[in-house]
């Protein structure tokens, strides 16, 4: 099983080339970052982790793109991926040319993780319309894939997201990246991962023994071959047993989750992973 990391990182934090420098040589798998632009002060939407306040980091986060060239620049082996990704928050054309330029410069290293995001104070500031974010997510990607297809094709949705035929090189190095789909069990979500992702990034990883069967009968019925579905479990506290469990659940990769710390801490942290590494 690949072991790899996320972290909040801010500018509080340690920085993205001494994290990605130390993942290499330690032997970690990759590193993903999450995201947010901003965090509206008025706030009526819940942090999802219920009972507690919503984290300092959050409001503080380091672009992940722009954090994740300079992790690449400084490495060459390790996988670089967000996760996620708040897709309907960003204009798709632009963030297409974002993403294949990362994975052309990085050689391929790229996972676009995916998700629709739960701050709708946020996603508001961005025009989003909360009720259809992840239909306007699905037609963004559509968008993006055909900039990323060989031959200049044009895409045109039922949100206005439209693009011409079009030259738009760089292209990613190897087609369209490797894209997982974040978000909580459900059929709309296990639909859209069938329709157009490699696999899923549940957070946490609780109770895949319940919903992993269930994505796979949906990937099956949309015709997808069952051993290319893809679960990674991400921002993972682990233990022995966990990680046990999700290799004998069949998941290839899984995210640990880092403190959102300075350089002493978040190395401490990496030392006490090293026992998980393969």
């Amino acid at each position: 099983m690949r072991i790899s990391t996320t972290i909040f990182l801010t500018d509080e934090t340690i920085t993205p080339v001494r994290l990605a420098r130390e993942l290499e040589q330690r032997g970690f798998a990759g590193l993903y970052l999450p995201e947010h632009t901003h965090i509206p002060i008025e706030r009526t939407t819940p942090y999802p982790a219920a009972g507690t306040e919503l984290p300092r980091e959050y409001g503080r986060t380091l672009d992940p793109f722009v954090a994740l060239g300079q992790a690449s620049a400084v490495t060459e082996r390790l996988e670089l991926g967000t996760g996620i990704t708040l897709i309907t928050e960003h204009d798709p054309i632009d963030l297409a040319k974002q993403i294949a330029t990362l994975d052309h410069l990085s050689g391929g290293r790229f996972t676009l993780g995916v998700g629709f995001g739960w701050n709708k104070e946020e996603a508001a500031d961005h025009g989003v319309e909360w009720a259809t974010r992840r239909e306007l997510g699905r037609e963004r990607m559509a968008l993006m894939r055909a900039l990323w297809a060989d031959e200049p094709t044009a895409y045109e949705g039922e949100f206005g997201v439209s693009v011409r035929a079009s030259h738009a090189y760089p292209k990613p190095a190897g087609g369209a990246p490797r894209t997982l789909l974040g978000g909580a069990a459900g059929p709309k979500l296990f639909a859209q991962i069938a329709e157009y992702a490699d696999g899923w990034m549940p957070i946490g990883g609780r109770g895949l023994t319940q919903s992993m069967p269930v994505l796979r009968e949906a990937w099956e019925e949309a015709g997808r071959d069952p051993k290319t579905l893809q679960v990674v479990p991400y921002a993972v506290l682990p233990n022995p047993g966990k990680l046990a469990h999700y290799a004998e659940l069949g998941c290839e990769e899984v995210v640990l989750q880092l403190p959102p710390g300075d350089e002493r801490e978040v190395l401490g942290v990496l030392d006490e992973y090293a026992e998980y590494l393969p």
